[in-house]
C-alpha cells in the first residue's frame, strides 16, 4: 500500500472513530410491556399483588419454595411466548455504529434476543438457574419452558433456584456507576426510578453529555439534572431519540 493511499485510510479511520459514541442505556420494565410483559410498580404491576410480591422473595423461597418456584415457572413461560418490541431492536441496531452498553434493571432476554450483545442484567436473568445456597454459583442457562421443581438440584447439591434478585438480596452493581459515568450519550427508558441503587445511576451521568429519558409518567428528578424528557412509550420514544441523535 502506498504512503498516501495509508494515510487517507487513517484519516477515514480516525474520524470514525470520532463520530462513534458510546451510548449507555439503562432500561426498566417499560420497555418491555410493548412485548406483553407487565411493569413491576407502576398501574397493575407485579408488585401491587401482595401475594406475588410475597412470592418473590426469599422468605417465600425457604418456607414456601414450591409456590415460589411456581411463580417463577409462570414468568419464565411468559418469557418464552413473548419477544422483543421495536424499541429492543432500535437500541440493538445502533451497535452497528456506536458502541452500546445496556444496563437493564429487567429479567427478561429480550435485548440479547433482539441483538444487543453487552447487557448487564441488575437484577438476574430469568434465562438462568442458580444455587439455593448461594445465587452467585452454578449459574446456567436453562429452558424458559422447562419447570423448576422441588428436588431439581444445582451442580453443588443444592436447591436449582432462578437466577434472579428476589426482595430481601442485594443486587450486584456489576461497575454500573463507573460505564454511567464514561458515557458520551446515556439514555433512561421505561424505569419508576423508585428501586434503589439503579435509581442512582441517573446521577452518574456526566454533566456535560446529552441525556434523555423515555417515560410516559412525570420524572422532576431527571428533569432537574438536565434530562430531555420524552413523555411517550418506548418505541415511539426510540424514535424520537434516533431523530435527537442527528441534531447532536
Amino acid at each position: 500500500m502506498s504512503l498516501c493511499k495509508q494515510v487517507s485510510k487513517d484519516i477515514i479511520q480516525k474520524k470514525a472513530d470520532m463520530i462513534r459514541q458510546h451510548i449507555v442505556f439503562l432500561t426498566g420494565a417499560g420497555i418491555s410491556v410493548e412485548s406483553g410483559l407487565s411493569t413491576f410498580r407502576g398501574k397493575d404491576g407485579l408488585w401491587t399483588n401482595d401475594e406475588w410480591a410475597y412470592l418473590a422473595s426469599t422468605e417465600a423461597l425457604y418456607t414456601d419454595t414450591q409456590r415460589c418456584l411456581d411463580f417463577y415457572n409462570f414468568r419464565r413461560k411468559q418469557l418464552a411466548e413473548v419477544e422483543p418490541n421495536d424499541a429492543h431492536r432500535m437500541i440493538a441496531e445502533l451497535e452497528k455504529e456506536h458502541d452500546v452498553t445496556v444496563i437493564t434493571q429487567n429479567v427478561d432476554n429480550l435485548h440479547e434476543r433482539a441483538g444487543s450483545t453487552h447487557v448487564i442484567h441488575l437484577h438476574g436473568e430469568l434465562s438462568k438457574v442458580c444455587s439455593t445456597d448461594n445465587r452467585r454459583t452454578c449459574v446456567k442457562e436453562y429452558p424458559l419452558t422447562t419447570p423448576i421443581m422441588v428436588g431439581d438440584k444445582a451442580d453443588d447439591g443444592s436447591q436449582l433456584r432462578p437466577y434472579v434478585v428476589m426482595f430481601g438480596e442485594y443486587i450486584d452493581n456489576m461497575n454500573a456507576t463507573d460505564i454511567v459515568s464514561m458515557a458520551d450519550i446515556f439514555v433512561v427508558i421505561g424505569t419508576s426510578l423508585q428501586v434503589y441503587p439503579a435509581a442512582d445511576l441517573i446521577r452518574y451521568a456526566h454533566h456535560e453529555v446529552p441525556k434523555f429519558l423515555i417515560d410516559p409518567g412525570e420524572m422532576d428528578q431527571c428533569t432537574k439534572l438536565g434530562y430531555t424528557h420524552f413523555r411517550t412509550t418506548a418505541t415511539e420514544g426510540m424514535r424520537m431519540l434516533l431523530e435527537a441523535f442527528k441534531k447532536l
